[in-house]
């Protein structure tokens, strides 16, 4: 195995949960009395949750801290990670079969700390994982690599013994850009599967079915 360290996206990658998220802003905005624009989704996309949180405020003139946004999201989402969000298909088994092989598995996620801790834990994973790091926490999004470089820094390792798995273009293209391999993961959530397929160095369709993957990590 050629990977010293396995850097997961949560959201679309190791758990099935876009859809929640792709709702929740709307479902927000609507509580406070607020009527999403169009776009919304699209405009958010990209974003980390205090920086979805800074433009809600901003486009929507709400008279609340970034902070308070951010809660109050969590509020809408929460119970869905805490009763409901399940690993996609194949997602355990495959970190089992790392870990076997030596390598160190985290997390590298948009989301709070609190709701991947709560599916991780009631889903089992939890020992799998042996470290978490959301963009919050490094006061960056996606868009720039230091999630990323964060991740493997921990772990003592290289770009060239680290892979990302991804299921966002955005996320793919960063992490390629900055010199890591990455395997895009296919979720329905990401409108741009051709390009994504092109970009990446190894693309699996799920987690049961990873052959690609081991090709390209045997090599």
């Amino acid at each position: 195995m050629r990977f010293k360290c396995a850097v997961f996206d949560f959201d679309g990658t190791l758990f099935d949960s876009m859809s929640a998220w792709e709702s929740v802003g709307e479902i927000y905005l609507r509580s406070l009395g607020k009527e999403p624009m169009p776009h919304m989704r699209d405009d958010v996309r990209e974003l980390s949750l205090y920086d979805s949180a800074c433009y809600l405020r901003t486009r929507y003139a709400l008279d609340i801290s970034p902070a308070e946004i951010m809660s109050g999201i969590n509020r809408v989402i929460e119970n869905f990670y805490i009763h409901e969000v399940q690993p996609k298909p194949g997602a355990i088994r495959f970190l089992e079969y790392l870990r076997q092989h030596g390598v160190s598995l985290c997390v590298a996620s948009a989301s709070d700390r609190y709701l991947i801790e709560a599916a991780l834990s009631r889903c089992g994973v939890t020992p799998l994982i042996d470290a978490i790091f959301t963009c919050t926490e490094v006061g960056c999004s996606k868009n720039e690599p230091i999630i990323f470089r964060t991740a493997m820094q921990h772990f003592g390792a290289a770009r060239s013994n680290t892979v990302i798995f991804e299921d966002a273009i955005h996320a793919v293209r960063t992490a390629k850009r900055d010199g890591f391999y990455t395997v895009a993961v296919y979720d329905s959530s990401e409108k741009h599967q051709a390009e994504l397929e092109q970009l990446c160095d190894c693309y699996i369709k799920d987690f049961e079915h990873t052959d690609p993957f081991l090709e390209f990590a045997w090599e």
